[in-house]
């Protein structure tokens, strides 16, 4: 029997940067804990931005109208237990791929205001910045907008995991790299 599903977004557009090794060591750590990972890298995916159409809120409207990639991401989020979103800090929030498909995830929110797809997950949040810290890179603002949504979609924020590149790569970080690991086994948790 598999173990419980965890999805993690990947919204840097480097496969071998600071966030995808921070991803990495999240997956291993579900993994060794029984559960079933798949890593999704966004930006190998052909995301729209939300078109603000409210098609997906119309009568009788089956999710989003626009037809690209997040057509298959939709049910891969909706059979998760946990999602991770794991992004660079850039500009001071998440990145481009990351944001995109966050505001696609709209279309999860029924007409009725009742969330679908995402409550109830288990979320894991997993950043990598350039500055010094969580609030001069201006990763507390990704943090923030994350706590938002999900007090907003009824799921809870299991855990996160950050840290600053600009010493080093984040792989050279065994106490950063450690607290991934710990999510992972966090989000693979029954």
């Amino acid at each position: 029997m598999a173990g419980k599903k965890v999805v993690i977004l990947l919204g840097s557009p480097r496969k071998d940067g600071n966030t995808a090794a921070l991803a990495e060591r999240i997956a291993e750590g579900a993994a060794g804990a029984g559960a079933d990972v798949e890593t999704v890298f966004l930006a190998d995916l052909d995301i729209a931005p939300c078109s603000g159409c409210e098609g997906c809120h119309k009568p009788g409207a089956d999710g989003c109208v626009i037809q690209d990639d997040m057509q298959d991401l939709y049910p891969k989020l909706a059979g998760a237990a946990s999602i991770v979103y794991a992004s660079p800090v850039y500009w001071f929030t998440v990145s481009a791929q990351l944001k995109a498909a966050m505001d696609r995830c709209y279309a999860l929110v029924g007409p009725d205001g009742q969330t679908h797809g995402l409550a109830g997950k288990r979320i894991g949040l997993a950043f990598t910045y350039g500055a010094d810290d969580a609030v001069e890179s201006g990763c507390i603002n990704a943090i923030r907008m994350f706590q938002d949504i999900f007090a907003f979609v009824g799921s809870e924020i299991v855990g996160m995991v950050h840290g600053s590149t600009g010493a080093g790569k984040i792989a050279d970080n065994t106490a950063v790299m450690e607290k991934a690991a710990d999510l992972g086994r966090q989000l693979a948790a029954q």
